[in-house]
């Protein structure tokens, strides 16, 4: 596994990452209409031009696998990450994440994650992120109010 600035050819595996029903489900907050490219295609700009995020593609034997982001720093930065289902299970994002946390070492740093997705709660426990708060929001991927939990490292 290997993090690696964003090119713009992996964008396209991006979007088709984000067309899987079962991730997005896992995900709980997905894009209102993952469907829509034009949608998509302004996300990642403003991501990828903001200067105070953080974005690497994760890649995973010359195939991309996935994407870190750290978002809102200055504010209170936050940590994402969305990994292929077909690299669930690999410990591809465990060493994504890893990676990123060495490369980001400013603290405190969040994550938001739905209270039933215990692969990325055991990702973040596992680096040191506990639980600091919950909150409610409607997901779009599931269409129902989702508990998420709030957690922090740092």
């Amino acid at each position: 596994m290997q993090l690696r600035e964003v090119r713009s050819e992996d964008l396209d595996y991006f979007f088709e990452h984000q067309q899987d029903p079962e991730a997005n489900l896992m995900a709980a907050f997905a894009a209102r209409s993952p469907q829509d490219r034009g949608v998509f295609d302004y996300h990642w700009s403003r991501l990828l031009e903001d200067p105070a995020t953080k974005v690497r593609t994760i890649e995973q034997d010359g195939q991309v696998a996935g994407a870190v982001v750290v978002s809102g720093i200055g504010e209170e930065p936050e940590l994402s990450f969305w990994t292929a289902r077909e690299y669930w299970g690999q410990g591809i994002t465990t060493s994504a994440v890893d990676a990123l946390l060495e490369a980001f070492t400013d603290r405190p740093l969040r994550a938001h994650v739905p209270a039933d997705n215990i692969g990325s709660q055991k990702i973040l426990t596992r680096r040191g992120f506990a639980v600091v708060g919950e909150d409610k929001n409607f997901s779009n991927a599931r269409s129902e109010v989702v508990t998420e939990l709030i957690m922090q490292l740092g």
